[in-house]
């Protein structure tokens, strides 16, 4: 009966991945095994149930209406059996080898350092090759282990755990401030310097609460002399006084903690928060050092401590 379990467990891992990856090939990089494996199992499942689960062509592989069923349950019992093995995993020996983690920028550079130091006394057998960057990273095509992803999770490919909840912060230098003056409404933004990260042009629309409104929520788009590629260069040139910026609460909150940025239009600013999850790839087997990343970051994130910080009365 166990063996049969196994079989089950390994022709749904096998369906799924076949499936979420667009073939056998993709599949078997995956799963650590040949495409002629996948295929075989596929094949073995399919005489089983006595229905075909996919249609195969050449350059092309899809499910069909009983394999994209079958699919959309086997995601769901993978991920309970994932998540089943994190736990047990935790209460296991101590864990152990090279982690690769891949991280946003804002998280990467400004709270995960002062707290990585901590993780590795408890694991000590844990090497981190850690990646910081805000590209959507391919962790199965890449070989990641672990990532931090912001926002609305698109990829049901993979296993997601809400760490906490990120705020957007409209705010300037005191120098910037004192220069050109402190906006009073949404409208006097208009007037001023607004440094935008390029490439995005939602992020040139900042939100404000506006009960008057349809939806409760109007925008203005903003606009000024400089933009940038990436959210550090923006916080930089708002550290500099260049202009006014709406950055994540991971990145200002030390500044305006030390009074170096001034939060501006606190009171009807759409805070717009964006969830924060730890994402890694499906699996029946998945080692003890994700299990404790995981679990790493949540104790030390859920509460977004950096909003904590005491902030300098101006």
């Amino acid at each position: 009966m166990a063996k049969a379990g196994s079989d089950r467990a390994l022709e749904m891992s096998t369906l799924v991945a076949s499936v979420d990856h667009g073939g056998f090939s993709a599949a078997a990089r995956m799963l650590g095994v040949t495409p002629s494996a996948v295929s075989k199992t596929i094949t073995r499942l399919e005489a089983r149930l006595g229905v075909r689960l996919l249609n195969r062509t050449t350059r092309q592989l899809t499910p069909t209406p009983e394999g994209e069923a079958l699919v959309a349950r086997g995601r769901h019992i993978l991920a309970e059996l994932d998540e089943a093995e994190m736990e047990v995993t935790r209460a296991r020996g101590s864990p152990r080898g090279l982690l690769r983690l891949h991280t946003l920028v804002a998280l990467g550079l400004h709270q995960l350092p002062p707290v990585l130091p901590e993780f590795l006394r408890r694991y000590p057998h844990v090497k981190i090759e850690l990646s910081i960057s805000d590209r959507l990273v391919d962790l199965v095509e890449e070989g990641g282990d672990l990532a931090v992803r912001s926002g609305r999770l698109a990829d049901s490919t993979l296993v997601a755990r809400k760490i906490c909840e990120t705020e957007r912060v409209i705010c300037a230098a005191p120098s910037y401030l004192k220069r050109h003056g402190r906006p009073r409404t949404p409208e006097d933004l208009l007037q001023h310097n607004c440094i935008v990260i390029s490439g995005y042009p939602q992020l040139r629309r900042w939100p404000f609460d506006d009960p008057g409104s349809r939806d409760g929520i109007r925008t203005i788009e903003v606009g000024g002399s400089v933009s940038a590629n990436n959210a550090e260069n923006v916080l930089q040139m708002a550290l500099l006084g260049v202009g006014i910026v709406r950055l994540g609460d991971m990145v200002t909150a030390e500044h305006i903690g030390t009074g170096r940025l001034v939060p501006i239009l606190t009171e009807t600013h759409h805070v717009e928060p964006l969830p924060l999850h730890a994402v890694y790839p499906q699996s029946r087997l998945r080692s003890p050092k994700v299990a404790v990343m995981v679990d790493f970051l949540i104790e030390k994130f859920a509460h977004a401590p950096w909003r904590a910080a005491p902030r300098r009365k101006r």
